[in-house]
């Protein structure tokens, strides 16, 4: 790692940079707001911010909700399918699910209309023979169709393809031949594993991206260029690891959430640096608080993800756990009297009522803004002179106040106590409901709003302290410049455990090993290490769903040995008892598939190059009348990025910096660690 690096978070109200100068030891932040819908023009105000000569920069890593949004939103591009007869449906059938599990009407469309959905004779059986080769007249025919009808993008899914590709790769070459753009993706080579839903659904979103995120991509690549930027250009995945443009452009449903996971990968390690192996991340922005747990150091990876209803993305990705209750989220009175918070928000265009820029409902940010906890005359994102606190204070009585029968003060401190409520279940949910006790763990809050709210997750869950970090606006930002370049791989097996080929095994293994260091070979970074790993997804004959069970592989020089059958079950044995305890008695066992991720390390930066010098000021630079609870309290505030390493502030306090403010609530105390963090805990706990 030399020279300098960005890293560039775009997120739903605000766009986040952070600048590391590695050689000299120092780094910069900016936050502007999301442009939409084109989201390079911010990319590339915030970059304009700190930096005017791209010439000098080495790496710029992008972690971009593009493709998520598009998702989301439903602006991808018009698609087509090729299939084979009789499988025209599978993308609408599903797995004959419902969007309300109690529900007995349910709507949902697939991304590609059923009349650019086209059958062609083919058949490959499960164990891979092919019974009828493809026509590939038919294929040609059904893709100069899909041509007329206005099709982008085309995607080539047929039967069983995981076990044998024959058909479906030349199919692909017959395409490729005619079809005027590379945006044609095929099953066998998105995700070459067994389960047909999961297969199609991820290979039509694949080709469903392709064209917005390529081009979207490829806009900020030319303007990098023109700007002098002759260095690496890499794109974060929703597994917390990077690749390289051309990787993302091609399986751009990878880059859903890589933003996000960006910002896991920066908590865990920010948390692991300052001695915190278990931690809780919350990422609070201005639509949205993610919330994800790192265990013992490691995050949660999940092997398949439901962007929205029916949209199925089978890719590892970290587990991440979103509810509507960003600073944009808007705060609304139901029917039944009910006070509710999200998920509409107001983004950052035009944003909270304190903004001016046309929004009349009260948002989270709002209503801190009237209780004094953000300074309306330094607004973060530096684009307002000051914010509104007349007409947020008009907007919550309106809206709130009204029909709640309550006053201003009541009404804003009734809109936190719902959205710290909404916020506190989710932390619970990833932690109490899956066996794991909050008081082992950390809670890193960051995104712009989420060290305002840090005390409130103490009180709620129960969890020990907080950990803000030095720059927590631009966390995620900050992830891009961390993360690894990874590249994942996946092949079914299926097979008992008794009837494995070993050989067989360790082909595959051994392919994804090679594809996977030719990747990094291509990539223009200096690893400083390089790691292969290895999972089964292995169940008994007759279970459904799966354990991943981690295998232990002798690697030399590239060269992988496959691990014996009496490795794979022993290694079984111990995951599944792991995960539920016994073991089946005289239960067979099965492989379904092998995982392999094939990781550059990158070398990190020491964190304590961001930590403050031990000569600053701890004066407080002023105060302000702030409300807590039914009281106004006169609080101290505090330039956050002078208080030198050692410092205690008791609070009330708050600590104010261009991308965040950190709330210290009475009776909670602070403390800068050497890396710059802010460690909030209650007095008792400080003694």
């Amino acid at each position: 790692m030399s020279g300098r690096m960005i890293g560039v978070d775009v997120g739903g109200t605000f766009t986040d940079v952070f600048i590391l100068n590695e050689e000299e030891g120092t780094a910069a932040v900016a936050k502007v707001p999301t442009t939409r819908p084109d989201q390079s023009g911010g990319f590339l105000d915030g970059i304009g911010q700190e930096v005017t000569d791209l010439s000098g920069i080495s790496v710029v890593v992008h972690g971009t909700t593009a493709g998520t949004n598009a998702l989301l939103e439903r602006k991808g591009a018009k698609i087509g399918v090729i299939c084979t007869e009789g499988l025209r449906d599978v993308l609408e059938m599903r797995r004959r699910d419902r969007p309300r599990t109690w529900g007995l009407r349910g709507d949902f469309e697939p991304v590609v209309d059923r009349r650019d959905r086209l059958e062609v004779p083919e058949r490959t059986l499960a164990d891979g023979t092919i019974r009828t080769p493809v026509d590939l007249g038919a294929v040609r025919k059904a893709a100069g169709t899909l041509l007329e009808q206005g099709c982008a993008a085309v995607s080539i899914l047929f039967a069983n393809a995981y076990a044998n590709p024959q058909n479906e790769a030349e199919a692909v070459a017959a395409v490729r031949d005619i079809w005027p753009n590379p945006h044609v993706s095929a099953s066998s080579e998105i995700l070459p594993e067994i389960r047909e839903f999961e297969r199609f659904s991820t290979t039509a979103l694949n080709a469903y991206l392709q064209p917005e995120v390529s081009g979207y991509l490829g806009r900020l690549e030319a303007a990098l260029k023109s700007g002098g930027f002759d260095g690496e250009f890499m794109i974060v995945q929703s597994n917390g690891g990077v690749m390289a443009v051309d990787t993302a452009c091609r399986l751009p449903v990878r880059t859903a959430l890589s933003g996000p996971a960006a910002g896991v990968i920066a908590a865990g390690y920010i948390a692991s640096s300052a001695g915190f192996d278990n931690v809780i991340t919350g990422d609070m922005g201005g639509t949205s608080f993610d919330v994800s747990l790192i265990a013992e150091g490691q995050s949660m990876l999940s092997p398949q993800t439901s962007i929205d209803f029916g949209m199925v993305v089978r890719a590892p990705m970290i587990e991440i756990t979103t509810i509507g209750a960003g600073g944009g989220s808007i705060a609304w009175v139901d029917k039944g009297g009910l006070l509710n918070i999200g998920p509409e928000s107001a983004g950052s265009d035009p944003g909270p009522v304190a903004y001016g820029l046309g929004n009349d409902r009260p948002t989270v940010t709002d209503a801190n803004v009237v209780l004094g906890r953000i300074d309306p005359d330094n607004p973060i994102g530096g684009k307002l002179e000051r914010l509104d606190v007349e007409a947020a204070a008009r907007a919550i009585d309106t809206h709130v106040g009204k029909p709640l029968n309550l006053d201003t003060l009541q009404s804003a401190e009734a809109i936190l106590r719902v959205a710290n409520s909404r916020m506190a279940g989710a932390i619970r949910l990833v932690s109490i409901e899956r066996g794991f006790d909050p008081k082992r763990f950390a809670f890193m809050p960051f995104g712009g709003g989420g060290a305002l709210h840090a005390g409130a997750m103490l009180a709620e869950v129960g969890i020990a302290r907080a950990i803000v970090p030095r720059y927590p606006g631009v966390t995620s930002a900050m992830g891009c410049v961390i993360a690894d370049m990874r590249q994942d791989f996946v092949q079914t097996i299926n097979t008992l455990v008794g009837n494995l080929d070993e050989a067989a095994l360790g082909a595959f293994m051994q392919s994804h090993t090679d594809q996977g260091m030719a990747s990094l070979d291509a990539a223009r970074t200096n690893f400083e290490a390089r790691k292969v790993s290895f999972e089964l997804d292995m169940a008994y004959i007759g279970q459904t769903h799966t354990v991943s069970v981690p295998i232990d592989v002798k690697t030399d020089d590239n060269v992988v040995t496959a691990p014996t059958k009496e490795e794979i079950e022993n290694a079984f044995d111990r995951a599944y008892e792991a995960t539920f305890g016994r073991l089946l008695k005289n239960g067979v066992r099965r492989i379904l598939n092998l995982r392999s991720a094939v990781t550059g390390i990158r070398p990190k930066f020491d964190l304590e190059t961001l930590a403050p010098d031990t000569s600053g000021s701890v004066e407080a630079k002023t105060t302000r009348r702030v409300h807590f609870g039914d009281s106004w309290h006169e609080t101290a505030i505090y330039d956050r990025l002078a208080l030198p390493v050692g410092t205690v502030v008791d609070g009330p306090a708050i600590l104010e910096q261009p991308d965040t403010t950190v709330l210290i609530e009475p009776g909670l105390r602070g403390r800068v660690d050497r890396f710059g963090n802010t460690i909030i805990e209650t007095l008792e706990d400080s003694a």
